[in-house]
């Protein structure tokens, strides 16, 4: 028998490892480019998982962490504190929607969204109302990978259903598919088939979670400021809490700071990650409103929040993270991202193509949705020999470059996907 051990030992995510070969080591990173070991460049088309958003070696950010770790790198928030999370926990309530006043920390996106749940389900359940547990949900939606979170994935299109007979059974409503500049008959349906469900069904229901105008790794699926308005109107009608997931949406990915910026709401609890630390270490935030805060509040010992993940408000992080929204809104990314969203609608909407089923763009996001999912097969080799990494998956070729990129580069990534969908 063969001595596994010597092997590769590294285990690759969403990959069935049987005769699986990764050939692109990076050997370093600058900028909006991969330097591999074989010596290729690639320009990042993806911010690593859309996490990169200044790109890759940044001095700033790169001096901020050497900072930090000149004093200490981490202590834990148990019984003790550190000046970079008080820090970016005031920040964070700063730049948020106007209400969202407490913060916890969590060390990955997904565990944000535990956070979530989890604080939703006992903030009903503190107030006396515990029948109030169940997680309204919408298909196509992704939330992360951990057992919470995929409990309130898409539950036949996710890549969870293998799992869906041990995770909580929660409620699952259609997808919006009236669309960001919606058909007003179609949003009215979707919004009454909503309401008809909450009306029936409110009592059982503690929260609604959503990714705020675009479910990303679902689909891309993009839709309506006013749909997401109207549905925190519904939710404040029935006493349904709303969790707003910008772990992919938030830090400017949709054109605002966060997406619920153009609806104009201040949800119950919003979960940050990703872009709060710029890619540089695994961190997210949770956010709530005061009411929410206050329902934990209490003599007895049992209405506190039983949750903290051992990394929670690591100063390294929270040092990256404040950095990393100074130089947001001093450069003024907002107007970066404005400029990279013309380009991809210039550039990407046009596309004529037999393989092509739809092209959506929104901020810094660009999408070609293909009929079928076969024909990606070969993308990603065809982008890397053109000097350009993107990561198809299911039917979705896409680009959500970081922020910093230059217009030579972006026409780069979108002449590839375009020569490619003509291939």
């Amino acid at each position: 028998m063969a001595n596994e051990k010597t092997g590769n030992a590294l285990w690759y995510p969403y990959a069935q490892m049987k005769d699986l070969e990764v050939n692109h080591q990076v050997q370093t990173a600058e900028g909006v480019h991969l330097h591999l070991t074989d010596g290729k460049r690639l320009i990042d088309g993806i911010s690593s998982w859309w996490c990169v958003t200044h790109g890759y070696h940044h001095p700033e950010l790169d001096q901020a962490i050497k900072d930090q770790l000149d004093k200490y790198a981490h202590v834990m928030l148990g019984g003790l504190s550190n000046e970079p999370a008080l820090n970016l926990s005031q920040k964070l309530v700063d730049i948020t929607p106007e209400g969202l006043n407490h913060v916890f920390f969590g060390d990955s996106g997904s565990v944000g969204v535990e956070v979530a749940l989890k604080m939703a389900t006992q903030y009903w359940h503190n107030l006396g109302r515990a029948n109030k547990k169940k997680i309204i949900a919408l298909n196509k939606a992704y939330h992360g990978d951990t057992s919470g979170c995929m409990s309130v994935c898409d539950p036949a299109e996710g890549m969870h259903n293998l799992f869906s007979g041990i995770t909580p059974q929660q409620y699952f409503l259609d997808a919006p598919e009236s669309g960001y500049e919606p058909d007003l008959a179609l949003l009215k349906q979707e919004l009454d088939t909503i309401e008809a469900f909450m009306r029936s069904e409110h009592q059982h229901c503690a929260a609604l979670i959503v990714e705020p105008l675009m479910q990303a790794a679902g689909g891309f699926n993009l839709y309506s400021p006013e749909y997401l308005k109207q549905v925190k109107t519904l939710c404040e009608k029935y006493e349904i809490l709303l969790i707003a997931d910008e772990v992919a949406t938030g830090f400017g990915r949709t054109g605002t700071l966060f997406a619920c910026e153009q609806a104009d709401i201040c949800p119950d609890i919003m979960v940050l990650g990703k872009g709060l630390t710029a890619g540089y270490l695994g961190h997210s935030a949770t956010l709530s409103t005061t009411e929410i805060f206050n329902a934990f509040l209490s003599d007895d010992p049992s209405k506190a929040f039983m949750h903290g993940p051992t990394f929670m408000g690591n100063a390294l992080a929270c040092s990256v993270g404040l950095k990393s929204i100074e130089i947001f809104q001093r450069d003024r990314y907002l107007e970066r991202i404005k400029h990279i969203e013309t380009h991809l609608k210039n550039s990407l909407l046009p596309v004529q193509s037999k393989k092509v089923k739809a092209a959506r763009v929104l901020g810094a996001t660009g999408v070609f949705e293909v009929h079928d999912k076969s024909v990606l097969a070969d993308a990603q080799a065809f982008a890397i020999e053109r000097g350009v990494w993107l990561r198809p998956f299911e039917s979705y070729l896409y680009t959500m470059p970081p922020y910093i990129i230059d217009d030579e580069s972006l026409s780069k990534i979108t002449d590839v996907m375009l020569e490619w969908a003509n291939s």
